[in-house]
């Protein structure tokens, strides 16, 4: 798989690269204050350290106009797609390693699912702020490095990814909602899938490893 870059024109499909922060104190407050582990991904949505660090109140105030937020993040290794979400909102990833991002396009879900051929993969360097657009399917970051791992801010708005809400469906995307304010579509390899995911992303789980 081509990998491009986050600041390629290709970008401007999914994101925008985030201009006029200083995210060394927050990069430094996760590095100090989380692990990354080797063979797996850890999410957590809110830390209270991470939250503290002064771009906390402009990326409210600034990237959301003023609503809540919570910045948590997404550490580990990994080089597989294996599902894509998306929010009501836009996500803030700040890489703290070189990362690669696999994305792809909302609008391309099709009767709850989308081909994985659809897949397109961004290295965003270390330090780089990128805002994802609402429609951009991501997941789990990506190692940029073959048996290295990534650190990477994650920032949307106050209480995403919490409990599901208990609803009972009136159309077909609520299928796919799987926590608050995140909806899912697994690939069948994944093990999101086994898990009870919605399963939607047809053809191969995209892997970069003869990529990086």
């Amino acid at each position: 798989m081509k990998i491009q870059s986050v600041f390629d024109d290709s970008f401007a499909t999914y994101g925008q690269v985030l201009e006029g922060y200083d995210f060394t104190e927050l990069l430094d407050t996760l590095a100090a204050n989380s692990e990354k582990p080797e063979d797996s991904v850890i999410y957590v949505p809110s830390v209270d350290v991470l939250e503290s660090t002064a771009v906390y109140q402009q990326l409210r105030d600034h990237e959301y106009g003023g609503m809540p937020i919570q910045i948590g993040y997404c550490n580990g290794t990994n080089t597989k797609l294996n599902c894509y979400e998306y929010h009501r909102d836009s996500e803030i990833d700040v890489a703290a390693d070189d990362a690669i991002l696999l994305v792809a396009r909302q609008q391309d879900i099709v009767d709850g699912k989308i081909d994985s051929s659809k897949t397109e993969a961004f290295l965003c360097p270390k330090g780089t702020g990128v805002e994802l657009f609402a429609t951009t399917l991501h997941y789990a970051p990506c190692s940029a490095k073959k048996d290295q791992g990534f650190r990477v801010i994650i920032v949307l708005p106050k209480g995403t990814n919490e409990e599901k809400p208990d609803i009972t469906p009136k159309n077909a995307e609520d299928a796919m909602l799987r926590a608050r304010n995140k909806w899912l579509v697994a690939h069948p390899d994944a093990p999101e899938a086994k898990d009870g995911a919605h399963v939607g992303i047809t053809g191969d789980n995209v892997d970069i490893i003869d990529s990086i």
